[in-house]
């Protein structure tokens, strides 16, 4: 992939360099991958594509230990880089094939498949889309159908369900030639009716100065005349993880909550010791992460609490429902939930710290507190998981931490920060990744 618009500025690098050593926060999350779930579904978060698909051992070290959580995969065309035999069009990657798409997506990750077939008529590949302006690019449009049709039946031969994102990779091109510009518009749009008509959703990545900025001006001066892609991925090398586009290219409202900009390219990262050459993306796709209900709690005890005070016998009121609520979860309490705490819920808090190798006092402090807003399952998490396990997680940051977080169940860049600084206060890798590792300092109520 490539980008015109690199910047050569210090902070761009700066910031470049801070994510490869790892010490940007930029976690990111979906918490399970049901077998028929689009993808990449509704997410924000981090991606990460490489020229070629990592290993399996690759991509297991990259899972707990970086923050990506999408990772784009190139599934064919003519014009695709990486191949078993470089010298065979026909051959296709190295290590992709239906298993690793199917342990991927088991693992939690995010995938954007990527398909790079003929470019636009001015560029300099070999496959080129056909320029000529009879029935208004019926030649061009017809290759972009064909180019989709092929991508479908590669995505469903990998086990990529329907209803998923397949992008169009076209390279940089001069839009002022117009027969190479319309040309290429006129290819896009026969590539989007056909995913359309095929079930699924239609991407295309680019720069965001040429066939992005093409794409939106001709739907701003000639709406209608194209079909315009459901997401855009548009290449600018700004050094900035967000997905704000550049108003000189394409307008500020057009594909919002649909875009993933890749900020950064040809970085050398490593994660878990193993080291990738990859591009950096940020996603906002689907309108981004969005958590499920929360589920209601000992018929409606309030567990959200802006502070966690401690507590002991002959306190009384809200705290202490929450208190017998999440004790009760965890089965260590079976009186009433009425805020008060009396020597039966005494016991209920002894026999929690017995379980949790805590010392023994009675009491509810802060590291008691922790524990009981961190039980439950273990799931990893990064930015842009969106699930319960969020919600405990940001409510025992609140207390093992000074973090102030709001409880929303999605983990953003906020909550992320404040993974990294719990990690560093208790000694662990700071990762800004939820692992094992984490909920188990959590569970133990290390503060």
């Amino acid at each position: 992939m490539t980008d015109p618009l690199r910047p050569r500025l210090p902070a761009a690098l700066a910031l470049l360099a801070a994510l490869v050593a790892g010490l940007l926060p930029l976690g990111a999350a979906p918490a399970s991958a049901a077998a028929d779930r689009p993808d990449p579904g509704a997410f924000t978060g981090h991606a990460f594509d490489a020229r070629c698909a990592p290993t399996q051992e690759e991509m297991d070290a990259w899972l707990t230990s970086s923050p990506f959580w999408a990772v784009g995969i190139y599934l064919g065309g003519s014009t695709m880089a990486c191949r078993t035999d470089p010298a065979d069009p026909a051959s296709g990657q190295p290590h992709l094939d239906a298993t690793w798409v199917s342990r991927q997506r088991a693992a939690g990750w995010r995938l954007l498949p990527l398909w790079v077939g003929p470019q636009a008529s001015c560029s300099g590949y070999a496959d080129r889309i056909d320029p000529s302006s009879e029935g208004e690019y019926a030649a061009a449009g017809a290759q972009g159908r064909v180019e989709a049709a092929a991508a479908a039946g590669r995505a469903r031969d990998l086990g990529i369900p329907a209803g998923s994102t397949l992008w169009y990779d076209l390279e940089d091109f001069d839009v002022r030639g117009d027969h190479c510009r319309r040309s290429a518009l006129r290819f896009l749009s026969g590539w989007t009716e056909t995913l359309h008509d095929l079930g699924h959703r239609s991407g295309v990545y680019s720069s965001v100065a040429a066939g992005i900025h093409a794409l939106d001006n001709a739907d701003k001066l000639s709406p209608g005349s194209y079909v315009m892609p459901d997401q855009v991925w548009f290449a600018w090398a700004n050094g900035r993880a967000d997905t704000a586009i550049d108003p000189r290219w394409v307008r500020a409202g057009s594909w919002a909550g649909e875009r993933v900009h890749q900020y950064a390219l040809d970085v050398r990262a490593t994660y878990g010791g193993v080291t990738l050459d990859i591009d950096a993306n940020v996603v906002q796709v689907g309108g981004g992460s969005v958590a499920p209900p929360a589920r209601r709690a000992c018929g409606g005890v309030r567990l959200d609490r802006a502070d966690y005070p401690a507590a002991g016998k002959g306190t009384r009121g809200d705290v202490v429902r929450t208190a017998q609520c999440l004790l009760k979860q965890r089965g260590a309490y079976r009186g009433r939930v009425d805020g008060r705490f009396d020597r039966d819920v005494a016991a209920a808090v002894r026999r929690h710290q017995r379980t949790a190798a805590l010392p023994v006092t009675g009491r509810v402090d802060r590291g008691t507190w922790t524990t009981l807003l961190a039980a439950g399952s273990s799931p990893l998490l990064k930015q842009g998981s969106a699930e319960d396990a969020v919600r405990r997680l940001q409510r025992a940051l609140n207390v093992a931490t000074a973090a102030d977080l709001r409880v929303t169940g999605v983990l953003d860049g906020s909550t992320a920060r404040w993974v990294s600084t719990y990690q560093r206060q208790t000694g662990l890798a700071d990762t800004g990744v939820v692992a094992s590792d984490t909920w188990a300092a959590l569970r133990r109520g290390r503060v």
